[in-house]
């Protein structure tokens, strides 16, 4: 009767659960089947026993305290209990419960020190308390490591053993209390309740045993006052198996190991896999679901058989299958941070690129490389449409990402998360979330490095042009790429949103107290989080909506400190590991990039504007310029001629990117990376190229004849900038240099003096300056240059130019009046002759021609 009644519960319980209705309790069936029936690697020898309970349970002289004295609740264990003290738990700036009083316990507990008992490698497997009536029986195994403890499986020390040794580092944090303080902080965990139940009230799905709940991940009353926690049990059953081979091993774990399911916004108990039941990366929008990573339609790539059977999965998973596992590994190998699956710097077997490695110090990037590398070395059967980023970062002038490249010490710098206070930004509060939106501190961001979750949040990044999706949001039928859209036809205009892989990320946008070039921006405003169905793109938005938002962050004095000293001041210094060299373009320090891309409003289209941080003596038909960046240029007369498609399009009304100029090289009449929309990936990870660029820019871009034959290979300013107008001498387009006699004066400078450098009259760091049309004015240089004042460089010959960093190489030009474009004659040129000077040279005080002869007739 009795095994009538209980075949019928469980045949009702199987049938409540359709994803866990191949999922039985027996442990006859699984590897904790030590005994001499269990078909696993490790078992009891002939001779041994075949009983299976005993290896974890007696009914009489059950272990009752560890071996430190502490009472114990265990279920009628037959093993002795390490002491706990032992244990080098798991931790992280990003673990929240760290920072809640009675967050988490000093060391494992509940069934965690249980399942250690054998995991931890410091008792053999078969010790055990009492079999057949005798205590402390060793019972003989074969399969076990040294000294009959677990085996090392792919090594001790890799992520690939179950040997997990009293370093639980690169474990899952366990003997943590869920609470809703816990979830409220991180803000990415499912809220439970005061019960600490979730679903509210029910706890269907998490909370602590009593009569009539019986969640699916059960925390154990554990923590202070019995609070529940999560526990080895929580996640693992460890009588379970499954009972569908095409679903891989499923190591033990209560619900799916794999995403079985296409991801919803919604939590599927039944189709989801495991993590999602406390971590919700959704945060109830899709976020997650309709990610790069999770999606069927992107992430439709499949596992090598070699990487498959390394990481235990079922032949040909999919990435969105894989779903966290591709990343992440909740018993990782030795010295990863943040659990990342294989993210340590060791080195692998040569030829042998899917191996397991063996310890390490942490390597952020290494994790991102299982996938993002050349077809030869990655876990896919096809990377054709993952962008081969490795390779980028393996370029002569590179972002800092290994440890060496920042410092050389064996941690990386990089840190998300954590108790701090950045001004506006408060990372110490209740509900801070700092850890989930990715944010770093500012003296962390001050150390010179770069990770991918520095650009990049993997759980937010999707495929669509804009971070907002399509038509349909992110939920629709994703785009080409997750990369911005750069048309080159007639009618495009080029924008400065953020794209797909942006969105989500941690930024800044300045403000301003002042539109002069010389001063800094007042103070930053953080952006962060995700949209989730926003679909505004303003500035003002309190998430991420542009690609320079991201750069800032650490391309400005948000990033470092900077006292506005020129030349040199308190900017961190060129030179670091796979950097460009100090001296390239005479530089030996990073220049503020909020300070120079600053586009006020005031300041749009052309006249006089008020100060730009020229000198008074030159504020006639003068005002800031830049690069249009942060915002557009308002200069709608320029030809659309002067310029390469698309930037002749909407003069005036477009914006760029960054990631326009900063990237590998490409071909000289575009920014476009090669190969296609499957190509050479955007955005400035790697190049070829000092500062990091898609062409050469020094004192040699323009061309060395009349630009008959072109400008010089390569140059910067030519990918965007038409050479045909500004670099040949016969160049039939205009631009603000022109006049009505002469015509294009960019042509006929380059036909009087045989040759053209962009660098003669314009600043060497293009962002954006103080005089118009980025001009140098050796009549005007001032604190920018180390000048007290705004005073008059001394040159009296061609061979003589001005060098300063980091504005001027070998500049040229004087200006005496700014003129309107357009309207340029040649005495606007030449010296001022200012009352104050400096420099050894002696001074020509001519002007317009005469002034020319002297000093540009064949300048260096």
């Amino acid at each position: 009767m009795r095994a009538r009644w209980f075949g019928s519960v469980l045949l009702v319980l199987l049938l409540a659960a359709p994803s866990l209705a191949q999922r039985v309790s027996d442990v006859r069936g699984t590897r904790h089947n030590l005994s001499t029936s269990g078909t696993g690697g490790t078992h009891a020898t002939t001779g041994g026993t075949s009983e299976v309970c005993v290896f974890c349970h007696t009914p009489h002289g059950a272990t009752q305290q560890d071996q430190g004295g502490a009472a114990m609740r265990a279920p009628l264990w037959n093993r002795r209990v390490p002491d706990g003290a032992t244990y080098t738990p798991y931790t992280s700036s990003s673990l929240d419960a760290q920072a809640i009083l009675d967050g988490l316990s000093a060391q494992p507990g509940g069934s965690s020190k249980l399942c250690l008992s054998c995991h931890d490698g410091t008792l053999a497997i078969g010790n055990v308390n009492v079999l057949n009536g005798n205590a402390n029986v060793s019972i003989p195994m074969t399969g076990t490591g040294p000294g009959g403890t677990m085996p090392a499986g792919e090594g001790v020390s890799s992520g690939f053993t179950r040997f997990l040794g009293t370093d639980l580092r690169n474990d899952h944090p366990i003997s943590v209390t869920y609470s809703s303080a816990l979830a409220a902080r991180d803000g990415e965990l499912r809220p439970v309740d005061a019960a600490q139940r979730w679903p509210a009230g029910s706890g269907s799905v998490i909370g602590v045993r009593s009569p009539g709940v019986k969640p699916l991940l059960p925390l154990e009353p554990t923590g202070n006052n019995g609070a529940g926690q999560l526990q080895c049990a929580t996640c693992h059953d460890p009588h379970v198996r499954e009972l569908d081979p095409a679903k891989g091993n499923q190591k033990f774990l209560r619900t799916q190991r794999f995403q079985e399911a296409t991801p919803t916004g919604a939590h599927n108990a039944a189709a989801d896999i495991i993590c999602l039941s406390c971590h919700d990366k959704n945060s109830g929008l899709g976020v997650w679901a309709f990610s790069a990573h999770a999606r069927p339609d992107v992430a439709n790539e499949t596992y090598r058989d070699a990487a498959a059977a390394l990481r235990e999965f079922p032949a040909g998973t999919p990435v969105w299958k894989a779903s966290c596992l591709n990343c992440h590994d909740t018993h990782t190998v030795q010295g990863a941070r943040r659990l990342t699956r294989e993210g340590t710097d060791a080195p692998l077997p040569p030829g042998n690129p899917l191996a397991a490695k063996q310890g390490g110090n942490p390597a952020l990037e290494k994790t991102c490389y299982q996938c993002h590398t050349t077809s030869a070395s990655a876990v896919l059967n096809s990377v054709a449409q993952v962008p081969n980023l490795e390779s980028e970062f393996n370029l002569a002038v590179r972002m800092p990402i290994t440890t060496a490249e920042q410092g050389g010490s064996t941690q990386e710098v990089h840190d998300i998360g954590g108790s701090f206070s950045d001004g506006s930004l408060d990372c110490s509060g209740p509900t801070n979330r700092c850890g989930a939106d990715f944010i770093e501190s500012r003296n962390l961001l001050a150390q010179r490095h770069a990770e991918c979750t520095d650009c990049h949040n993997p759980h937010r990044v999707v495929k669509f042009r804009s971070f907002t999706g399509g038509a349909a949001g992110i939920s629709g039928t994703p785009d080409a790429a997750g990369t911005h859209r750069h048309d080159e036809t007639t009618g495009y205009t080029h924008s400065n949103i953020a794209s797909g892989v942006l969105r989500g990320g941690f930024g800044v946008e300045p403000s301003y107290a002042s539109t002069s070039f010389q001063s800094l921006p007042s103070g930053y405003t953080v952006k962060r989080g995700d949209p989730g169905a926003s679909v505004d793109t303003s500035v003002s938005a309190s998430y991420v909506t542009r690609e320079y938002q991201i750069c800032l962050k650490c391309h400005s004095d948000y990033g470092y400190t900077d006292n506005n000293v020129y030349p040199l001041g308190t900017r961190p210094a060129l030179g670091r590991s796979g950097g460009t060299p100090p001296g390239s373009n005479n530089l030996t320090v990073y220049t503020n990039q909020a300070k120079e891309f600053q586009a006020p409003v005031t300041h749009r289209g052309e006249g006089t504007k008020a100060n730009s941080g020229a000198g008074s003596n030159y504020a006639t038909n003068n005002h800031r310029s830049w690069h249009p960046v942060m915002d557009a240029t308002g200069r709608n007369g320029a030809n659309a001629a002067a310029f390469r498609a698309p930037w002749g399009n909407a003069i005036g009304t477009q914006t760029m990117y960054c990631s326009d100029c900063h990237g590998s090289n490409t071909a000289d009449n575009s920014v476009v990376p090669p190969g296609g929309e499957d190509g050479t990936p955007w955005g400035p990870h790697g190049s070829n190229n000092n500062f990091l660029l898609k062409g050469v820019w020094n004192s040699t871009v323009g061309a060395d004849s009349r630009g008959d034959s072109g400008p010089n290979a390569n140059g910067l300013c030519f990918k965007c900038h038409n050479p045909n107008t500004y670099a040949n001498r016969n160049g039939s387009g205009t631009t603000g240099f022109f006049n009505g006699d002469r015509g294009n004066l960019h042509a006929y400078h380059t036909d009087k003096i045989e040759r053209i450098r962009c660098n003669w009259c314009h600043v060497a760091v293009p962002h954006g300056w103080k005089n118009k049309a980025l001009l140098v004015n050796l009549n005007d240089v001032g604190p920018e240059a180390g000048r007290a004042g705004n005073e008059e460089w001394r040159e009296n010959a061609s061979a003589q130019a001005f060098n300063q960093e980091p504005y001027y190489l070998n500049a040229k030009l004087k200006v005496r009046n700014f003129a309107t474009s357009g309207n340029w004659v040649d005495t606007n040129c030449g010296s001022n002759n200012s009352a104050t000077t400096f420099g050894t040279n002696g001074n020509s005080t001519a002007n317009g021609r005469d002034w020319m002869r002297d000093v540009c007739s064949n300048p260096p």
